[in-house]
């Protein structure tokens, strides 16, 4: 297993008891997928990479399209449970827990591009139950960051652009997501910031956005 596959394997989400062939074709399925995309990414070429005939996949999956849905949604899972704790673990501080976030945004998308772009690109393909679920997902990511803010504005250490509704905390947490979001888009270590440096420097960006006044 090469250290791309390796390191996609650890990084896809897949629940801590699938078994190892399903962690394989997860992380075949992900490096094809950061490749080419998931609708030019055929089950053969997913099963070829891991030296399998493509009925196997059928046994651990009922379709390319649930492996995707896997993938996508367990990559949203580890997020969410990484985003949770950071921000449990400085909780009552708006600005250490906008700070939290933002470094866990971008650690998984400097650190874990592959996924990262996977699950960020591909999402849109899922359709009923399973887009809706990542959506869901996604949805409560954002609002954990627009809770961190209204905190922050009501304690006024924050001085939110618009106002200091949800609506004004809403627009401000979209964009910050989506400065770190893209990070995957681009970044590569020393060049031509270290991951420390850019941690830095996107707190520093994120607490400016939402008007802290104290930092």
């Amino acid at each position: 297993m090469s250290r791309r596959e390796s390191d996609a394997v650890t990084d896809s989400g897949l629940p801590v008891g699938g078994s190892p062939l399903q962690q394989r074709l997860a992380a075949a399925a992900v490096e094809l997928f950061y490749r080419q995309g998931a609708i030019a990414t055929s089950v053969r070429q997913i099963t070829e990479a891991c030296g399998l005939t493509p009925g196997a996949l059928y046994n651990h999956f009922e379709s390319k399209d649930e492996l995707l849905y896997t993938v996508v949604r367990d990559i949203h899972l580890r997020l969410e449970s990484a985003l949770t704790a950071a921000v449990a673990a400085v909780a009552g501080d708006p600005v250490a827990e906008l700070s939290a976030i933002v470094r866990v945004y971008v650690a998984r998308h400097s650190d874990h591009r592959e996924t990262a772009r996977v699950a960020n690109r591909e999402f849109p393909l899922l359709t009923g139950a399973h887009y809706d679920e990542v959506v869901a997902i996604r949805r409560r990511l954002r609002d954990t960051m627009v809770d961190v803010l209204l905190a922050g504005q009501k304690k006024q250490i924050f001085d939110l652009v618009g106002g200091d509704d949800r609506t004004a905390a809403v627009l401000t947490a979209l964009p910050i997501l989506d400065m770190c979001v893209h990070i995957s888009e681009w970044f590569h270590e020393h060049r031509p910031l270290s991951h420390a440096e850019l941690e830095a420097r996107y707190v520093g960006l994120a607490l400016r956005m939402a008007g802290a006044r104290t930092h």
